[in-house]
């Protein structure tokens, strides 16, 4: 009998296009893949290393998955798999954790699903990863997330990324240009360009200072390739989003008018501590050359709240410059401590209980600012793509400039893009048309 197998995915973009690759490289002959809510054999967790909440999510998911099948055969892999193997092997429940490298493999590894107590660690030395492996979604016939790059050469003081993806290393242009070819086959209408760092994309598989290609050069390229309506970028850091790139999506065929652009502080003395690569005058003024250009483009950022010497005066200066910018929505984070990073060593601690105060005055604030842009879309004629769920007896879909809009269900909308009229915002904050 065939062994059944499900998947999940814990945290970004990314790690989504990178499950949906490995769970189609399973032998069909002995696997067939199911939901990860129904009885399996193998149950495969794609983890995350962001945030202490990732940890957690990936526990209560072993502890779902047992109590469906208390003998499943429990794998890891992902950022946590490869930062913290002998961890999550302590875990009761995990037999197998592979690493960056090996998580490609998987089915190598499955050979023998016998549960023994005594989990196996298969993890690559990050320091000589090398290797790229592209990878894309299907599951979705919407929308696909294509991986265009992987790992980071920046030393963010909070950040665990580059420990657990390695140097920053690019897809072959030609690969991408494949992909993007064989997504649009299926019918997918957007894909989105995922990576840890996409506007470093140009480096080499084995991550030189050799840039074969720039950013520019790609988005160029796939905006020429007729045969896919949308792409979107999914985030980009602000010192790698040159004016050239700005200019250049304000007059494209394909690419939305939809930024996210890291943030993460508005005090320049943070963000020195966090060594990023801007300061503040430099962000402002890649927010103020989008709205020149592309004044209906949406921007997000996302936002860390309580970093180690976050005063009370540091944060207000940081709620002043995010309300001071023509932001459309945030993502809040609440800064947590990781393990084998420069800020876990920090001195000036910010507590537990202001870090969650000042992460609910964000998001209150990102939810005024989704409200005014939302708002300031009312009466435009817009593209919609429209998706394929029956939502309590609606069809929702996005904008090219991401605002979420639904209208009663129709079947015969699945997976079209629309030109429609922005009426009015709803009770649920949808737009309808």
């Amino acid at each position: 009998m065939k062994k059944r197998i499900a998947f999940t995915t814990l945290g970004c973009k990314l790690n989504f296009s990178e499950t949906a690759t490995i769970s189609r490289g399973f032998d069909i002959d002995k696997f067939q893949k199911v939901a990860f809510d129904q009885l399996a054999d193998v149950y495969v967790i794609n983890t995350c290393s962001v945030t202490d909440n990732a940890d957690k999510k990936f526990k209560k998911l072993v502890n779902n998955a047992l109590k469906i099948n208390d003998n499943a055969y429990i794998v890891a892999i992902g950022c946590y798999a490869q930062l913290q193997p002998n961890k999550i092997i302590s875990i009761s429940g995990v037999d197998l954790v592979l690493g960056a490298n090996e998580k490609f493999k998987l089915f190598n590894y499955l050979d023998d699903l016998s549960k023994n107590g005594k989990g196996q660690i298969y993890s690559c030395d990050i320091d000589n990863l090398e290797s790229y492996e592209s990878s894309y979604s299907l599951d979705d016939r919407t929308r696909s997330f294509l991986k265009v790059q992987d790992g980071c050469d920046y030393k963010c003081t909070y950040c665990t990324i580059p420990r657990a993806r390695g140097v920053s290393r690019s897809d072959e242009l030609s690969n991408i240009i494949e992909n993007v070819k064989k997504i649009s086959s299926n019918g997918v209408k957007e894909i989105v360009l995922t990576g840890v760092n996409i506007g470093d994309y140009g480096k080499n598989s084995s991550g030189l200072k050799k840039y074969d290609y720039t950013f520019l050069d790609l988005i160029k390229v796939l905006d020429g390739i007729n045969e896919i309506n949308r792409i979107r970028i999914s985030s980009i850091e602000p010192n790698l989003l040159n004016n050239e790139i700005i200019e250049y999506i304000s007059t494209s065929r394909s690419f939305v008018p939809h930024f996210h652009i890291p943030l993460q502080s508005g005090s320049d003395f943070i963000l020195k501590k966090m060594k990023r690569r801007y300061l503040t005058s430099l962000y402002k003024s890649r927010i103020m050359k989008i709205k020149e250009y592309i004044p209906n483009a949406c921007i997000g950022a996302d936002v860390i709240v309580g970093f180690p010497g976050e005063s009370e005066e540091q944060f207000t200066i940081t709620y002043n410059f995010i309300n001071s910018l023509p932001l459309s929505y945030l993502h809040v984070f609440s800064f947590s401590e990781r393990p084998n990073t420069n800020a876990i060593s920090m001195k000036n601690s910010v507590p537990s209980i202001i870090r969650t105060k000042r992460s609910k005055m964000l998001r209150t604030l990102s939810e005024k600012k989704r409200r005014f842009f939302y708002e300031s879309q009312i009466g435009q004629f817009v593209d919609v793509l429209l998706e394929n769920k029956n939502k309590k007896g609606y069809i929702t879909g996005f904008t090219g400039n991401y605002l979420k809009v639904r209208t009663p269900w129709d079947p015969s909308l699945i997976n079209t893009l629309r030109s429609v009229r922005l009426k009015e915002i709803d009770k649920e904050g949808y737009l309808r048309f």
